[in-house]
């Protein structure tokens, strides 16, 4: 175990709009809705946009509005509380600032801003031939991320964490990346600020995913399969098992130890930590203006999850309107059922990353040496939870659910043969319950309005598709037996 020294940690986005003098952030115009039109005057529009001037200009921060806090990272060494200073060998002081802030809003860089304009607003669609197809009463509405440079909603993170470490001198970022979404964000984003990244890209997605890298690489990335012969960590693993497909946690610690050795290098990571999670608030602020303009709140959030990023994003501004008592959405994750940290782990203290590199993170765990089944959503292939959403789980804040990749891919044929988007692996999961959802109202008859994130598409995704097509898609239930094992190596418990 290395000192907290060589280690890495393991939190309402403003509207560019006018305050008032009590400094409340005030609220585009509701719309009256009605039996006859639901949607008020935007009722038959097909998706909802905003000008960029009604981009959020700050991000939200719900830690301050938790009504406990979460437990604190600890070092691994001490199992003392996590400094500041502890995280500094990894990560520039102003992300830092960011994981423990106790700031409800903190601003946006002018900088990130005009990188955000690329892509950011970004639009709310209505999935109206999808809900004829359930012939439901349910209105389905999907918060589209996929049309950002690189698909998915990760460049909202990735920017903002190259531009911090540019700010602070530093030359190269190293990142570990599942599907490769994360990976190809950081690759673009260190591509703007001229900075180096390298790569470690899980063995599993780096053998079936060959586009994701060729896109880290046109970006100007190194790119390894992991685990590698570039890391002790991943020659340690290798040694054991040479034909392993590889995890996220494997990835991380890999990504690690490069950073900690190298000065002029920093570590980023996709997922997980709050100041993640902070930045990919610009989602459901976005959301929640374009939802208001139609007359609508949603009576079910529904998000998919690995590391927590997307579905924070998306939940974290609609969370904070439900504890101030002017919305009550059921918020629900979603999770493979081959990887389900929410439902079977268990809530403990444990590293977040597979060689023990890091902190030790109060969260939802299936053990950090429990390697996923090689399932096609590889960007939700995370042994553990956000520490903030596993916490506000334990409070009985949201909801979750695991579900088999196959119910999955149905979802997602039926969601691109009627909407024509091609939805990434992961976000299916968000989709299969969205549709079961609509389902389960047109049972009951209730016009429920469900919010989900299709947090990217999935045009680089084909061959897991193709796999489906062919009835060549297998559901891998995951065995007790081996999540049992995992649970007896967790470090509380040695």
């Amino acid at each position: 175990m290395q000192s907290a020294t060589s280690s890495f940690a393991g939190q309402r986005a403003g509207l560019a709009q006018p305050r008032s003098a009590q400094g409340t952030t005030r609220r585009p115009l509701r719309v009256s809705a009605s039996k006859t039109n639901p949607a008020g005057p935007y009722g038959q529009h097909s998706k909802i946009l905003l000008d960029e001037a009604q981009m959020p200009t700050k991000w939200y921060n719900i830690m301050p509005d938790l009504p406990v806090p979460p437990p604190p990272p600890l070092n691994p060494a001490t199992r003392q509380p996590l400094s500041a200073d502890d995280l500094a060998a990894i990560f520039p002081q102003g992300l830092i600032e960011q994981e423990i802030s106790l700031e409800r809003y903190i601003d946006i860089p002018q900088e990130i801003l005009d990188v955000y304009k690329l892509w950011r607003p970004t639009p709310l669609y209505r999935a109206r031939r999808l809900e004829k197809l359930l012939d439901t009463p349910a209105r389905i509405y999907y918060k589209y991320e996929g049309v950002s440079p690189v698909g998915s909603h990760k460049p909202n993170t990735a920017v903002p964490q190259a531009w911090y470490n540019k700010q602070e001198g530093v030359k190269k970022l190293t990142t570990e990346t599942g599907a490769g979404q994360w990976g190809a964000s950081l690759a673009f984003a260190c591509s703007l600020f001229d900075m180096e990244c390298e790569i470690f890209q899980v063995r599993a997605s780096y053998d079936s995913k060959p586009y994701r890298r060729m896109l880290m690489e046109l970006w100007g990335a190194t790119c390894h399969p992991s685990p590698s012969n570039v890391t002790q960590a991943g020659r340690d693993i290798l040694a054991q098992d040479p034909n392993t497909s590889g995890s996220l946690g494997i990835a991380i610690s890999e990504a690690v130890e490069v950073a900690a050795h190298d000065p002029a290098a920093k570590y980023a990571l996709g997922s997980v930590l709050n100041h993640v999670l902070l930045h990919q608030t610009v989602i459901g602020e976005e959301a929640l203006q374009q939802l208001a303009m139609l007359g609508e709140t949603p009576d079910l959030l529904v998000g998919c999850t690995g590391g927590g990023s997307n579905f924070g994003g998306l939940a974290f501004p609609f969370l904070r309107e439900k504890l101030a008592g002017k919305m009550s959405p059921v918020i629900r994750a979603v999770e493979p059922e081959a990887c389900p940290s929410l439902t079977q782990g268990v809530f403990e203290y444990d590293f977040g990353d597979t060689a023990g590199l890091t902190p030790l993170l109060k969260m939802h765990t299936l053990g950090h040496d429990f390697i996923p089944d090689s399932i096609h959503a590889g960007g939700l292939r995370y042994h553990g939870m956000s520490p903030l959403i596993s916490h506000i789980k334990e409070l009985g804040l949201i909801e979750a659910r695991a579900i088999p990749q196959s119910e999955c891919f149905d979802a997602a044929l039926k969601f691109a043969k009627t909407e024509g988007i091609v939805p990434a692996p992961e976000p299916t999961h968000a989709l299969a319950e969205a549709v079961a959802e609509a389902l389960r109202c047109k049972e009951t008859g209730e016009p429920k309005v469900i919010l989900t994130a299709l947090c990217g598409h999935g045009f680089l995704d084909l061959p897991a598709f193709d796999v489906y097509l062919h009835g060549n898609l297998k559901d891998v239930p995951l065995s007790r037996e081996k999540l049992e094992e995992s649970f007896k190596h967790l470090p509380m418990r040695a």
